[in-house]
């Protein structure tokens, strides 16, 4: 449908199965890495999935690195996985946007297909999920019981105009964090030490749960503001400098 083409990120991960004991660390605990050894502009991650963990990594900038960025989070994981055996390794390709056109004629992109996969944490199985029930509700409702096909232009004026009033500002505050937060060691400094106020662990989980950007406390979303300068600051202040890399080609290939 010549959809265009985006930007996309490499996620890699290792299903690992580790002994019981070293699960029950992870019965009510998921851990996430950040630092340019894990990834140039992402995070790693150690994830439970029922009886292994999910470890892994990503990256647009690096691409051509991923397994080292791969190995560096097993390291980073160390005893807790330690003897673990991988039991599935598994990679894709993760949209960092939308797809320029998600419908054309009476074909319409979806999910992954359409680039809804939110920046900072990865998300997209909610976002698939939403937006084919979204279309299908839509495509349903224009076709009045099978009396007409709906056009190109009430799709995007139903489906897509109602899928981005309501996710949009969701899309656009993530790739802004992620901007800010996971582009350099002195950013990746702030982001940990913010995370460490109750204020933002309640945002973050809230905005997690119902899939919106939450904080409703002027007050404190001041505050806030201002911890994170300070945090910046500081972080910039003390960190390492990042490791230097190059792949200008492979940077430049899109999907």
């Amino acid at each position: 449908m010549d959809a265009g083409a985006y930007n996309f990120a490499i996620a890699f991960q290792e299903r690992i199965k580790i002994s019981d004991d070293k699960m029950k660390f992870y019965e009510e605990m998921a851990e996430m890495y950040v630092g340019d050894d894990v990834s140039p502009d992402f995070y790693g991650w150690v994830f439970p999935k029922y009886d292994h963990v999910g470890v892994g990594t990503g990256t647009v900038v690096n691409r051509p690195a991923i397994k080292q960025y791969q190995k560096a989070i097993r390291e980073r994981a160390g005893d807790k996985i330690a003897g673990g055996k991988i039991i599935k390794v598994e990679a894709h390709p993760i949209p960092e946007h939308y797809r320029p056109r998600r419908v054309q004629g009476r074909m319409i992109l979806v999910g992954d297909a359409a680039g809804y996969v939110t920046k900072c944490s990865g998300e997209g199985i909610y976002f698939a999920a939403k937006s084919g029930r979204m279309a299908a509700q839509e495509i349903v409702s224009l076709m009045k019981n099978g009396s007409c096909l709906p056009t190109q232009e009430q799709i995007e004026d139903t489906y897509l105009a109602k899928y981005d009033k309501a996710y949009g500002p969701t899309y656009t505050v993530l790739d802004i964090l992620q901007k800010v937060f996971y582009s350099n060691n002195g950013a990746r400094e702030a982001f940990v030490e913010l995370c460490n106020s109750k204020y933002v662990q309640q945002v973050t989980f809230d905005s997690y749960l119902y899939k919106r950007v939450q904080g409703n406390n002027p007050l404190d979303d001041i505050k806030l503001l201002g911890e994170t300068i300070g945090c910046l600051i500081k972080g910039y202040a003390d960190a390492k400098p990042d490791a230097v890399f190059s792949n200008p080609v492979e940077s430049q290939k899109r999907l």
